[in-house]
Parts: C-alpha cells; structure tokens; sequence
C-alpha cells in the first residue's frame, strides 16, 4: 500500500492541532481580541455618526427622518452599506484604473492607522507612542493623496479639481492645526496622547486645555473641520459646482469607501478633540481620576475602565453635535474664502498661540 506524502502531512498536521490544549486554544482567540475589538467599536461608532446625523438634520429641517430600517431607523446605515455592497463597480473607460482604485483605499487605511494611539480609556490604547499626536498628524496628510489620486484616476475634470481642492484644503489647514497640537505637546511636556491627558487631570474641570489654550481650541475646532471636509469647508465636494468632486466617478464598494473614510475622520478629530483640550477618560473632580475611584480589585477596575469610555464617548458626540449642527448653520464659503481663512487668519492666529505659549511655559521654569 503506497502512502501519499501530502496525506501523511495533513494527519500530522491534523494530529498537531488535537494536541493544543485547552488554554493555547484559549490563547490564541485572545490574541485577536485586542485587534477586532476596536474595530467592532469603531464601526458601531460609525453607524452611529450616521444615524445621529439623519436625526439631528432631521429635526433641523423639520423632518421625520429615518424610521423604517430597525428601531427608530437606527439599522438604516447598514441597509445603505448593504445597497452599495452589491451596486456595479463602473471604471471610467479611459482612466487610469490602478490610482482609480488605490485612491479610496489609502484615504481609509489612513484614517483607520490614526485610531492607534487614541486613548479611549484608561490603558485602553493600541500603541503608547512617545510622538502620538504628531503620528497622526504625519499619517492624517497621507489621506488627501488618496483623494488626488482618486481625482487624477477618474479622467474627468470635476473629479480632477475635487481632488486639487481637497490637496489644497488639506494642506492649508494642517499646518495651524499642528501649531496648536504642539502648544499642547508645550503644556503637557509630553507627545503622548495619554501623558496629555493625565497631566489635564490634576485640577479637575479647570484643568483642560480648554481653559489654559481657549485660542488652540477654536482654532483646533475649525481647522478639525476643515480637515473632515464638513460644511461649510466641504469644496472638494461641492454639489453646485463639481457635480460631486472627486466622488463623481465612482460607484458601489468604491464610493462607500469614501462615505465611510469621511465619517472615521469626523469620529478621529471628535476624540482628537476630547483627548487634547477635554480631559479624555477623567471626570470633572479635582485630584482625583476616574481609575484611582475603582482601583479596590480586579472587577473594579474593569469597571472603572468602562466608566471611562463612557466618559471619552460622552465628550466626543458633544463635539460631533456641535459638527452637525454647523452642516445646516452656515453657509459654504467660496475657494479664496477658504484660503484666506486658513493662510491670513488662523495661521498668525496658531502661530501667536504657539509663541504665547512657549513664552509663558520659560517664564515658569
């Protein structure tokens, strides 16, 4: 009887995995939970966005909103999702396909690499990194180069200036955006998104950066939204004028890529938001942090590690109202509208923070 190699090694292979135990099995699931729980949260949170967004724009206009898919329409960004899933995926006929399709995914990817060290609690982040918000900042500029690939792929002219405009918008509020996060590094004597917080939790409420960089703090807020391309900086995308910019050319999985990529960069700046000037995880009370509440045993602790998501999610969809509220306030601006904002105002503007605030830091020492 002539026995094949490939079968002798699928048995041994096979005889390998009953020889696992119990607890290496166990330990294997436990290695993937650190990696497909954030992502679980993040598209919760997502679906959320989407919902609270239907909702709030909604009562604005005086509208019912969504109310058919699930419970108060709650399940009616899946069913979207769903719909796209399945629609054809159309490539222009004399486009460059490789960047058509590269373009979408690197504006997601990089905006899913910036979760990394977002601290959503206490000790609940995926890399403590020395350089953390300057991390996101490196890898938040990579997605406007999705976006002009995208543009350039597509062989069409709106498309083309959607994705320029989104390079050009990109680039001019980036830099006062970075300005004040380097303020806050000052402040802090810290990079780390968690020694950032931490060092907000000594006097409570008064504490946040909020109070100590109030000019940071608008300017952040402005430029936050000007980075998500919200109303009224939504020119890359702009209906009346660029049918739908850089979108216009795209169908199916593609184009609810770039849906989704808008809705993480709102959710990204949201907790950018509440980690640099709000406190993250921590409470109001002066002295005293939300872990050291719970640090009697292991369940307490748990605990107060859930305490405190619920405190960060909390401050996060405050900003995210304040997002969407301003999408039916004000109206859109014009392009040099937009770059005289970001280049004649907000830069002097970040930059005098900036030297106001290393000023008052050497007068300190």
């Amino acid at each position: 009887m002539i026995i094949n190699t490939t079968e002798v090694q699928a048995i041994n292979s096979f005889s390998r995995l009953e020889s696992l135990s119990l607890k290496e099995v166990y330990g294997i699931i436990w290695m993937f939970v650190p990696i497909f729980t954030p992502v679980l949260g993040i598209i919760i949170g997502v679906l959320v966005i989407v919902w609270l967004e239907r909702e709030i724009s909604a009562g604005i206009q005086q509208r019912i909103g969504p109310e058919y898919a699930g419970p108060l329409g709650i399940l009616q960004a899946l069913a979207d999702g769903t719909k796209l899933l399945f629609k054809e995926n159309i490539l222009p006929s004399r486009g460059d396909t490789r960047l058509f399709s590269i373009g979408p995914s690197i504006a997601v990817i990089s905006i899913l690499l910036s979760y990394s060290v977002i601290p959503f609690g206490y000790r609940l982040i995926l890399a403590d990194l020395s350089i953390g918000v300057f991390l996101w900042i490196a890898i938040s500029s990579i997605a406007p180069v999705g976006l002009l690939m995208s543009g350039y792929g597509s062989n069409n002219k709106y498309s083309f200036l959607g994705g320029l405009r989104a390079a050009a918008q990109s680039i001019s509020y980036e830099i006062p955006l970075t300005l004040c996060v380097l303020s806050i590094s000052l402040l802090s004597n810290s990079s780390s998104t968690v020694d950032i917080v931490e060092a907000q939790s000594k006097y409570g409420f008064w504490g946040w950066n909020l109070w100590r960089q109030p000019i940071g703090f608008i300017v952040f807020l402005i430029s936050s939204l000007a980075e998500c391309e919200r109303l009224p900086f939504d020119l890359p995308e702009a209906e009346e004028e660029l049918v739908a910019g850089y979108q216009t050319e795209y169908s199916g999985i593609k184009f609810g890529l770039f849906y989704v990529a808008s809705y993480l960069n709102l959710l990204v700046s949201s907790l950018f938001v509440t980690v640099l000037y709000l406190g993250g995880w921590n409470l109001s009370i002066p002295y005293i942090s939300v872990p050291e509440l719970f640090e009697i045993n292991k369940a307490g602790r748990v605990f107060g590690t859930i305490i405190g998501i619920f405190i960060t999610l909390a401050k996060t969809y405050l900003f995210l109202f304040i997002s969407i509220t301003t999408r039916w306030t004000l109206p859109r601006l014009r392009m040099d509208q937009l770059l005289n904002l970001g280049w004649k105002f907000l830069l002097p503007i970040s930059l005098g923070n900036l030297l106001l605030t290393t000023s008052s830091q050497l007068l300190s020492l």
